[in-house]
Formats: C-alpha cells, structure tokens, sequence
C-alpha cells in the first residue's frame, strides 16, 4: 500500500499528467501520462455506455475487442460484453443487460442507458475527472431511474487505477432483479481468459481468477461473496492482471461475483438463487423515490498477479478511503 502511495506521488512530481477530451456526443478519451488509456462511449448509437478499450500502463490492451473490432482468436458471442459496464439484466423486468440492437432482451424486453448530460470533465497532474449523468429508459421512453455516475482516473508508472461512483435515483419504484446477468462488468481480453476443455482458437488462454480469501478458478470463485477479485494471466508475453475492489460501504458487501472462464468478469449483488443454486432465496433489491443507492468500485491494472501486486493491500488503501 506505502509503494503504491508514494508511486503516485512520485509520478505527479515528475510531471505525469490525466487529459481529458471531449469527441463530439460520441465519446470520451481519457489519457495518462502522454498514452492511450481509454474512450468512454456514450452517443446516441450505445445502448449502454462503456469504457473501450482498457490498457496496462506498458500499453496492453486487457478488454476484448469485440463487437467493436474484429480480432483474429477472439469469441464472437455475448455482443453485449463491450469493454467495461454498469447494467443489470432485470430492472422492473425490462434487460439492461443483454440490450443491443441484434438482441430482443429478457423478460419484458429491452432497456437502455441514454445519456442526458456531461456534467464535469477535468484533467489534472495527479488525477483526471469525467461526470455524467444518464437516464435508464424502458421501451417506451419513460425514464424508470436517473444515474449519476463519476469516474477518476489516477496517473500512475505502475499501473492503471479508476474509481467508479455510480448513484441511482429512482424515478417510481424499481426492482433490480434477482438474475446472475449483471451488473458491474469487464470483458476480459481473450488472453486473460482461463484455459478451457473446450477447442479454442489461438491465442492461448493463460488467466486464472482468484479472490480475497484465496479461492482459485471459476469453480470456486463464481457465485461466492468476496471483497475483491483478481484476474490475471500473460498479454502479449507480459504477465498483467485487472482487480475489482468492491468497497465496503456498498449495498450487501461483500458481494457475490458472476466471473467466468471465457472472460465475463462481473461484481453482481443481486443474483442470490442463481449463486446460492437455491430458488428459495430471493436477491431483488427494491429502491424507492427520494432514496437514491449509490454503488462504488476501485479497479486497478497491474504488472503481474495478485501476489506481486499485493491487491489485498491495494484493497486496504481503498476501504480506509486513500486517494478518495
């Protein structure tokens, strides 16, 4: 946690540098220390905005491509896995989740994430800041739950760190579903993913999962509570995970974690009889009028695994709320 700290002040006092841009009503570039970082995509076309594509600090790129590039190696299913996303796959019954156009959506169909307005952007020597807000629309048009959702983005050599404030104000009453397909998700590139019994195309999968208290592989991992999980493996011959943090004040921390061996890396609170494998317990979260929910997330891009990165330390320094 100390070398993690004094990393970050160390790179601010040599200059480094977050930019923030603005690309018409399509997206937003994020860019640390002079390179490529990510474009947060929000335009009118999106049916939820995402973060494409994530990059290490050596400039790896550690999110799968598709459906927005065509990459020899990579699968081609789940069009709805783009980059890194905030969606549920039942919200009063309309699919926030699997909601692209090719799709007809679970339940009562289709919803979409519209964004109403940028709020803030602001780039800075240690830290860079984009504020949006977005409306959770039904088929109809009528907005079911406002979002306001801010996002920093940490200069660093190491590595590459991005906090997630995500409020939800209901607009009427709103149930998030009990349903395992949510909610706050990467797709991982297809190099991190775990190898598999099944045929796949090059390149080889060399990811491995592991959580807080030491559980390896989807097997054990999927479905368990855990304060954080680590998914690591070898890009372009360098070995590089993705951490999820879910912080401690969150909404039935520690959550349960939808995280699977072809890449689907998900933090999801929601999917109780799907995880538990018991159809007598119900996840559904109702939220009210007047009673907005806030969910928040640390996620950190390091050189090798969980142990030389020491994410459990990581994860202390965002529970006790650093660089907050």
């Amino acid at each position: 946690m100390r070398r993690f700290l004094c990393a970050l002040a160390l790179a601010a006092s040599a200059g480094a540098q977050v930019r923030i841009a603005r690309h018409g009503s399509e997206r937003i570039s994020v860019e640390v220390d002079g390179k490529p970082f990510t474009d947060f995509y929000v335009g009118s076309e999106t049916a939820k905005p995402y973060l494409h594509p994530l990059r290490s600090a050596s400039g790896k790129i550690v999110t799968r491509r598709y459906p927005m590039e065509n990459i020899p190696g990579e699968n081609h299913d789940h069009p709805h896995h783009r980059g890194l996303w905030f969606t549920h796959g039942s919200v009063n019954g309309y699919d926030f989740w699997g909601n692209e156009a090719s799709q007809q959506g679970a339940g009562k169909g289709k919803g979409k994430v519209v964004l109403k307005s940028v709020d803030k952007l602001a780039g800075g020597a240690k830290s860079g800041l984009v504020e949006t807000t977005f409306a959770w629309q039904d088929p109809s048009g009528r907005t079911l739950l406002t979002e306001a959702r801010k996002m920093v983005f940490y200069s660093n050599p190491d590595m590459r760190v991005i906090d997630f404030d995500i409020l939800l104000r209901p607009e009427e009453k709103v149930s998030f579903g009990d349903t395992k397909e949510g909610t706050f998700a990467i797709r991982l590139a297809a190099e991190l993913e775990e190898e598999q019994p099944k045929k796949i195309p090059e390149p080889k999968r060399t990811g491995k999962m592991v959580n807080a208290q030491g559980a390896e592989g989807e097997k054990q991992v999927w479905g368990k509570r855990s304060e954080w999980v680590d998914y690591f493996g070898s890009v372009e011959g360098e070995k590089l995970g993705i951490a999820i943090l879910d912080h401690p004040r969150n909404p039935r921390h520690p959550t349960y974690w939808h995280s699977r061996a072809y890449g689907l890396f998900a933090a999801n609170p929601f999917g109780v009889h799907d995880f538990e494998r018991d159809a007598s317990k119900n996840g559904e979260m109702l939220m009210e009028p007047g009673r907005p929910v806030t969910f928040r997330y640390r996620v950190v891009i390091h050189a090798g695994d969980y142990r030389t990165a020491n994410v459990a330390a990581l994860y202390k320094a965002y529970a006790s709320n650093k660089l907050r």
